[in-house]
């Protein structure tokens, strides 16, 4: 009786996995992670290099007598603009005073000199040494004068004051700072592979720290003819019109250089993974049904896609969702 039991038990169990089949070949193709895939094209794209620099005024001239004397006055502070020709500083004038008077002593004493001798009564070598004399003083004057009043050179902006009225000018630092920015410079140094596609006038964009996403534009104004052994570079010169004066000398800055095109492979960001602890770049790619991993080397991002360089071809077909549950070979269900 027991044998019949443990008999027909047997038959059930076996019936039971029998009758199953169809449901465990169903559950092998439920476990088939589900991905969508998009196409990589091929289109035109602008090949973008970005540079960073350091903002410049586009002239800067200190402002400062040729010898050490008191300063008078003063007439500007820092921050004010300031045209061509105004008067920015007073320096004592005693010594312009004395200069005045010696000068003026001298030219009475050649014109005295200078009828004597139109008439024979002093010698051609008195008359040459009170000329020497008054020249002499006339151009000792003229420059105290030239040293005495300072006028700014250019239309501009003052940066920097160093002295107080009263206070005894030296030559460790200029009175005064004039810079003009309006319009201001970028030197940017450029990798020599550039060196014949970047060409005076070309427009670049430019962004600072200070203004986040705004752009601002320049144009390539000077390029250096030489290239650095050390870097691999050339310097370019950028020319930034200012209008508004928003950009100032000492900021940082990045220059965006459109220099050419190419037809590249694009594909969507969401295709794109980082290897975890690296830099790497990865996407899947669908081939027969399966999963192919791929690295990937990247060029700009446009919006929402990326630039392939390689490890991707035209028409592959990219996971874009999914890929979590993906390793190199895993078979995969497509879906749209």
């Amino acid at each position: 009786m027991k044998i019949k039991i443990l008999s027909f038990c047997m038959i059930c169990l076996l019936a039971s996995c029998g009758g199953s089949k169809d449901n465990v070949d169903t559950e092998v193709l439920e476990v088939r992670p589900k991905v969508s895939v998009e196409t990589a094209t091929r289109q035109t794209v602008d090949q973008i290099n970005t540079f960073t620099g350091t903002i410049q005024a586009q002239v800067s001239n200190n402002i400062a007598p040729q010898n050490p004397m008191r300063i008078g006055k003063i007439y500007v502070e820092v921050g004010d603009h300031v045209r061509k020709g105004q008067l920015l500083v007073s320096m004592d004038t005693t010594n312009l005073a004395q200069a005045e008077v010696q000068m003026l002593n001298n030219r009475i004493e050649f014109e005295r000199a200078d009828e004597l001798y139109k008439v024979g009564g002093t010698s051609k070598s008195d008359w040459d040494a009170k000329k020497l004399s008054y020249q002499v003083s006339k151009s000792n004057y003229d420059n105290l004068k030239e040293n005495t009043t300072l006028a700014s050179p250019i239309n501009g902006i003052v940066t920097a004051r160093n002295y107080d009225n009263g206070d005894m000018y030296s030559s460790s630092k200029p009175i005064l700072t004039v810079e003009q920015i309006r319009p201001v410079k970028l030197l940017v140094n450029i990798s020599e592979v550039l060196f014949t596609k970047v060409k005076k006038g070309m427009e670049v964009e430019i962004t600072t720290d200070v203004y986040g996403d705004r752009k601002f534009t320049g144009r390539i104004n000077i390029i250096y003819p030489t290239i650095d052994p050390a870097t691999r570079t050339f310097p370019i010169e950028v020319r930034i019109d200012n209008a508004d004066e928003s950009i100032r000398p000492g900021m940082f800055a990045r220059v965006v250089l459109r220099h050419d095109t190419a037809e590249r492979i694009v594909i969507p960001d969401r295709a794109v993974q980082k290897l975890t602890g690296a830099g790497d770049k990865y996407v899947y790619l669908i081939k027969d049904g399966k999963a192919v991993f791929s690295k990937v080397e990247l060029g700009r991002r446009m919006d929402d896609r990326y630039e392939v360089i390689s490890g991707v071809e035209e028409d592959d077909a990219v996971v874009v969702t999914g890929q979590s549950r993906l390793n190199n070979g895993t078979e995969v269900e497509v879906i749209k």
